[in-house]
Order: structure tokens, then C-alpha cells, then sequence
């Protein structure tokens, strides 16, 4: 029977009630809540008389996932459940982490965002339009919670290989944070996620009745450059503390918008930084199978935007860590864009694109298309490579022959086709096994399933940054980092690689799998935490209190019990 008394607690008035409580996502327990519990907080009536644990909840929850007949109905009914019950959500995340991962974020979190219009339900996040650059600080004193560890913001340009999605781009935060929380444990009412709509140059989103975002052809120029500027002044007096991700912004603004804040606030770009440091710690535990060392690879690049410049950043600096000079570590990297191999011979590089660019004289005599480019297969064909990255949104471009000239000098050749969704991978797995006779070492940026060849079963790992980015927040709030560093990227990326099943087998999955990813992530947060105090940019403290800090950080999705209640918010 249930006791009329409420239950003793000096903050009970500070807690929601009824409906207000249940649409709390946060806080909401649902059918979870005790007897002593609905009666304080008035939920009896609102709620069937059963009362059920968590464990009982989440059999619930996955059975009505399981009617779901399509993976976004599936990303859908994941989203709503996030909306209404934070705690399930998570819960259900975990108890099935590698089923679930590609449907809230790649490859699934794609067709939500160029549907996210359509299939919008409820807010989550922040619209910041550029109609309303004059009120960003008022903006950002709306967010739902005071208190943020974590921003993710996005400008909706360049969404994984599908480019420009304007203000459905948001979808990619709210995914990113959905992981920063599941793996890193950042507690989800402590993120934020943002997206700057500067407009849309996508004809079908404008011409869209439903288009929510801001009909606009994108702002440019210097506008663009100072709306950003506004974002990033208000953050700084809002949110000073805050770690600001930048995330899918063009290749023109990604690099000047972190080279110009990088040492303002405490801040990285995933595109560039996050996968450099995932793509660098599968090559090193791949370099390792092959029984060489990193310094004596030969990198092919295609793909020179700012997330192919960025993985060669991360690999020619552990190559200096390995003994090359900067030019000898250059020389070993050959860059491919739209426009053929990156070349001195070339007068439209960028600046970081020119850091790559062979001498003309190394390849004066090489053959050229029509129009004088060098190609990837003239590249191949010239040269003795051992790594092939792919960072090009072109789907397929890994042919049958350029794979099998590589494989013919080399012993194992590491080949990642990395973009993403499995549309743009620039080859599929199956294909890259079977061209090699078995021998490649393979990670993609989309998923696929095991390669059956020879009789068994090689797993192909999924070269995704989820590995480094929530690792990446939880030592920078365990440890108090008032900056993100290069070597602090370094160091994450060393313990994936050291992390790699490979290394045990050399048949395994070159990273770990999901169901690790929580204790990795664990570990490459220490590893952060210990550089950001050797880097002067967070405070010293002995190697048992910053564990001891992790572990507290690294929220797990459970009711709180409402006595403690405020101190979790």
C-alpha cells in the first residue's frame, strides 16, 4: 500500500513532479520508480502499478527495437527512447554495443541526417542561425543544462560523404555525444550539441517543403569567418571551460578555424585531429604485424583534404619519433587529390597540401593523363607501397589492378579504405582479402562483416574515430586539460595501437572490439590526462588520483537514487 507520507529529503521541492518529472529524459525512471518515489513525487496514476528494474525495462526496449524493419526506423525508435528516458537508452546501447553503434551513429546516421527534416520529433541541441548572430551569448544561455563538459558543433557542410545537409547536420553531434557518453562516459545532461546554420548550397534541401533549417544559399567570406568568431566569443564567456569539437566542416574553413582557436580554448577538430589519431594507431599496430617499423613505410594518400592532410600530419610526426628527419619522413608520403598526385610542379596547393608535394624531378618522366595529372595507378605502379589510405568519397576507386600491384611487392600490404558511408568506400573488404590472397591488412571507415577466406573467418575493423574522441573528452575533463595537444592526440593513438588484437593474432581485427571500447577508452584517457600535465596544460597530480579521476568520471547508465539526486546534475 502505498505510504501518504512523502519521503524525507531538505531538496525534495528542487525535483520535478508528475509529467514534469516523466519528460525529464535525465531523470525519468519510468516504471523503475519506487512506490516511496511516486508518492513524493506524484506519479502515482501516470504510471502502470508494476514496478520494474532496469534489467526488465531494457528486454522490453529491445523487443520493440527488434520489430523495427529498417535500420533508420531502428536509428528512429533509438532516438526517441534517448528522448524520453536517457538512463534505458544508454543501458540498451550497452547491452548491445556492436548492433547498436552503426545505427546512432555511421553508417545509419547519414540517411538521418539527409531525412532529419522528415523525421523530426522533438529538440536536442541548439540552433544557432545566422539571422540570429547578433543574440549567440542569449542563445547559448538556453542550452537545457548549465553545467557542459562537452560541445559538439558542426556547420552541416561536409556530413560524412554526403556533403552539404545545412541544419540537418545537427544529426552528427547529437550521434557524437550519444558516444561520448556511452563510451567515454561523459554524462549525457553535461553535452551540448550545435549546429552553426550559415544556410545551404543544397539545392534539394532548399527545394525541400519540410527543410527545416534556414533557406538560404551558405554565407561565405569573411561573414562566414566572423559569425564563427561570434560562436566561438560567446563560448568563451559562457562555457569557458567547456571542450569545444569541431566536426564535418569543409576542407576551406576546418583547418583556419582550428589553427585560429586552437590555442584559445580548450578545443580540436575530429576530422583532422580524431582521425589522424585512430588511423595512426591501426597503422601502428598493423606496422607491427608485418614485423617492420613505421618509419620504413611508404604512405599513399588519396584523398588530400583536411582529414587525409591531418593523418599524414599524425604519421610523419611518429615517423620523426622514430628517428627520419622532417624531409625524410615528407619524402615518404605520396599525397592524391582530384587533381592527381600532389607535386611541386603544381601551383594549387594549399599550404598543407604543399608540406606533401614530391619534388617535380622525382617524377618528371612518370606518365600523365590528358590533362597532365598523376594518377593513382601510375603512383602504385611507380613506387613500393605499403600503405594505401583512403579519404575520397569515391566509391570504388581501389581497383582490382591497383590493388594487385601493390600486393606484388608488397608482403602485406595495409589498405584503408576509410569513407564513409559504405557508398563512398573507395573498396569493400571481401574484394581486398580475396585480390590480396589473404595477405592485406584491412580497416575500413563503414562496417562490414567478417571476409570468409581459406576456411576462416578475418574480421575487418572499422577505422572509426569513435575510438579516440570520447576517450579524448574523458581525460580532458578527468584531468582538468585546459588544451587539446598534438602530442596529447599522439599518446591516445600509441594506446590503441598497443591495444590491437593483431598483435596477439596476427589474423585478428587490427582494433579492438566494441565491447572493450569502454575499458580502452579508459586506458587512452590516462595516457591523455599523463601528456596534458607533461604539455603544462593541466595540472599535476599523481598517476593513482588521476584514475581515481576517470573512474568517477566515466558515468554508467543506472537510476540515481533521488537522495543524491542533485549532485549528479
Amino acid at each position: 500500500m502505498a505510504t501518504t507520507e512523502p519521503m524525507p529529503h531538505s531538496r525534495l521541492a528542487q525535483i520535478p513532479r508528475g509529467m514534469d518529472l516523466l519528460d525529464r529524459a535525465v531523470l525519468n525512471k519510468s516504471t523503475a520508480f519506487s512506490d516511496e518515489e511516486r508518492t513524493a513525487f506524484g506519479l502515482h496514476g501516470l504510471l502502470p502499478p508494476q514496478i520494474e528494474t532496469l534489467d526488465e525495462q531494457a528486454v522490453r526496449a529491445y523487443e520493440a527495437f527488434q520489430r523495427k524493419t529498417d535500420d533508420l526506423e531502428r536509428h528512429i525508435y533509438l532516438r526517441a527512447l534517448q528522448d524520453t528516458n536517457e538512463v534505458l537508452f544508454y543501458r540498451l546501447l550497452l547491452d548491445h554495443i556492436e548492433e547498436m553503434t552503426p545505427l546512432v551513429y555511421t553508417p545509419t546516421v547519414a540517411q538521418a541526417c539527409e531525412l532529419f527534416s522528415h523525421i523530426y520529433r522533438r529538440p536536442r541541441g541548439l540552433f544557432i542561425s545566422y539571422p540570429l548572430r547578433g543574440s549567440i551569448p542569449e542563445l547559448l544561455q538556453s542550452r537545457p543544462n548549465k553545467d557542459v563538459d562537452v560541445i559538439v558543433v558542426t556547420d552541416g557542410e561536409r556530413i560524412l560523404g554526403i556533403g552539404d545537409q545545412g541544419a540537418g547536420g545537427l544529426g552528427i553531434p547529437i550521434g557524437k555525444l550519444s558516444l561520448y557518453t556511452l563510451i567515454g562516459g561523459i554524462h549525457p545532461a553535461r553535452t551540448l550539441p550545435i549546429v552553426l546554420d550559415v544556410g545551404t548550397n543544397n539545392q534539394e534541401r532548399l527545394n525541400d517543403p519540410e527543410y527545416l533549417g534556414w533557406r538560404h544559399q551558405r554565407i561565405t567570406g569573411q561573414q562566414y569567418f566572423d559569425f564563427v568568431d561570434q560562436f566561438v566569443q560567446a563560448v568563451k564567456q559562457e562555457l569557458p571551460n567547456t571542450c569545444l569539437q569541431w566536426e564535418d566542416f569543409a576542407a576551406p574553413h576546418a583547418r583556419p578555424i582550428l589553427q585560429r582557436y586552437r590555442d584559445q580554448l580548450l578545443t580540436f577538430n575530429d576530422d583532422i585531429q580524431g582521425t589522424s589519431a585512430v588511423v595512426l594507431g591501426a597503422i601502428l599496430g598493423a606496422v607491427k604485424v608485418t614485423g617492420k617499423s613505421l618509419k620504413d613505410q611508404h604512405v599513399v594518400m588519396f584523398g588530400a583534404g583536411s582529414a587525409g592532410i591531418g593523418v599524414a600530419d599524425g604519421l610523419r610526426e611518429s615517423m620523426k619519433g622514430e628517428g627520419l628527419s622532417e624531409q625524410e619522413a615528407r619524402s615518404r608520403f605520396w599525397a592524391i587529390d582530384s587533381d592527381g598526385l600532389l607535386h611541386a610542379g603544381r601551383n594549387d596547393l594549399t599550404p598543407e597540401q604543399r608540406v606533401y608535394a614530391q619534388p617535380e624531378s622525382r617524377v618528371s618522366a612518370w606518365p600523365r593523363t590528358s590533362n597532365g595529372h598523376i594518377g593513382l595507378a601510375d603512383v602504385v605502379g611507380k613506387i613500393d607501397a605499403t600503405v594505401l589510405i583512403g579519404l575520397s568519397t569515391v566509391g570504388g576507386v581501389f581497383s582490382e589492378s591497383v590493388v594487385r600491384e601493390m600486393a606484388r611487392k608488397a608482403e602485406r600490404p595495409i589498405i584503408f579504405p576509410l569513407s564513409n558511408p559504405t557508398t563512398r568506400s573507395e573498396a569493400k573488404a571481401e574484394d581486398l582479402i580475396h585480390w590480396t590472397d589473404g595477405r592485406a591488412l584491412v580497416a575500413t571507415g563503414s562496417p562490414f562483416p567478417p571476409v570468409s577466406y581459406g576456411g576462416s573467418k578475418i574480421p575487418i575493423a572499422q577505422c572509426n574515430n569513435v575510438y579516440i574522441f570520447p576517450a579524448m573528452g574523458l581525460g580532458v575533463v578527468a584531468s582538468g586539460a585546459r588544451r587539446v595537444t598534438e602530442p596529447m592526440m599522439l599518446a591516445a593513438a600509441r594506446v590503441l595501437g598497443a591495444n590491437s588484437p593483431a598483435l596477439k593474432d596476427s589474423s585478428a581485427s587490427l582494433l579492438p572490439p566494441l565491447t572493450e571500447i569502454r575499458r580502452v577508452a579508459a586506458e587512452i584517457a590516462f595516457a591523455v590526462g599523463v601528456e596534458a600535465q607533461t604539455n603544462g596544460v593541466a595540472l599535476k597530480i599523481n598517476e593513482g588520483e588521476l584514475r581515481r579521476r576517470i573512474a568517477q568520471t566515466q558515468w554508467t547508465p543506472a537510476y540515481t537514487e533521488f537522495p543524491d539526486l542533485q549532485e549528479s546534475l
